[in-house]
């Protein structure tokens, strides 16, 4: 096979996985959101006994077909970039190899095959398929929320395991042993439990001072609740109006083209070469 022939399947194979502008790459791309979908509801089924033992042969000959078929596909999107490396490090490379090697653990190790529901994270290519990505600004402005956010979060999250740590001793004291309240660490574990308005119930107060303070911590946790919130809230919209924050017209003449060389995607409709490494879209 000549330079040229290899450069032209490469770019095909290319533009059918990579891309989804075109009729192939759209085809492809539903093809395997389908399969995904497939094989996380088969992973799911065959965790029920009961449907197991029925039809156990069939679940198993269906994850091993998918199984090779997302192998083959994971060979594929190797062989078709520059710079294989980047494609296998990248966030979707190793989503797409933890997906493919469950099951072949499970040849080893009982039971791995199960964490093949991770499959469900390749979901997120949809994004790409149905051309959201020009949404994902408000996304990139939570993350940009989270972030500013960490500091204050994290001195808010400390006040509340003090909080919890002086509660929980107190009724430790009030209630004791005999209502369930056998030392200070499970006494700690009741009152963050109250206080996140979870509330097991494994272990209640019974005396009339203790069921008072637990009222308290369960009200004081509806207020506690609210404060990362508006943390998080007011850091969101802060950057929100940012100058920098993207606008929805400027991915208006973006498509799906990806980079064989950086796997770099949102380039211009009539664009030859990569607006972030330089290098051509396709091979020459």
């Amino acid at each position: 096979m000549d330079n040229k022939t290899n450069r032209h399947w490469k770019n095909k194979l290319h533009e059918i996985i990579y891309e989804a502008d075109t009729p192939a790459g759209k085809l492809f791309d539903v093809i395997l959101l389908i399969a995904i979908i497939a094989s996380v509801i088969l992973v799911m089924l065959e965790s029920v006994k009961s449907i197991d033992v029925r039809f156990h042969n069939f679940l198993n000959i269906s994850e091993w077909i998918i199984t090779i078929l997302f192998t083959i596909e994971y060979i594929a999107r190797i062989i078709t970039v520059k710079k294989p490396i980047k494609y296998i490090t990248s966030f979707y490379g190793v989503i797409d190899l933890l997906s493919t090697i469950p099951k072949y653990l499970s040849l080893i190790f009982g039971g791995v095959h199960a964490l093949a529901a991770l499959r469900a994270l390749r979901l997120l290519r949809v994004f790409r398929i149905l051309k959201l990505a020009r949404f994902l600004g408000a996304s990139n402005n939570l993350v940009n929320a989270l972030k500013a956010s960490r500091a204050k979060i994290s001195v808010f999250l400390f006040a509340v395991v003090i909080v919890a740590v002086i509660l929980g001793t107190i009724m430790y004291l009030v209630e004791g042993e005999e209502n369930g309240f056998t030392n200070i660490p499970k006494s700690v574990y009741w009152c963050i439990v109250t206080l996140t308005t979870v509330g097991f119930g494994d272990i209640a107060p019974q005396t009339p001072l203790g069921q008072f303070i637990a009222s308290m911590v369960m009200i004081l946790g509806y207020g506690i609740i609210a404060v990362p919130t508006g943390i998080v809230s007011a850091e969101y919209t802060a950057h929100s109006k940012s100058k920098d924050e993207p606008k929805e017209d400027d991915f208006v003449h973006v498509n799906t083209q990806c980079c064989v060389n950086c796997l770099n995607e949102k380039h211009q409709d009539e664009a030859e070469f990569c607006h972030k490494c330089g290098s051509r879209l396709h091979y020459e």
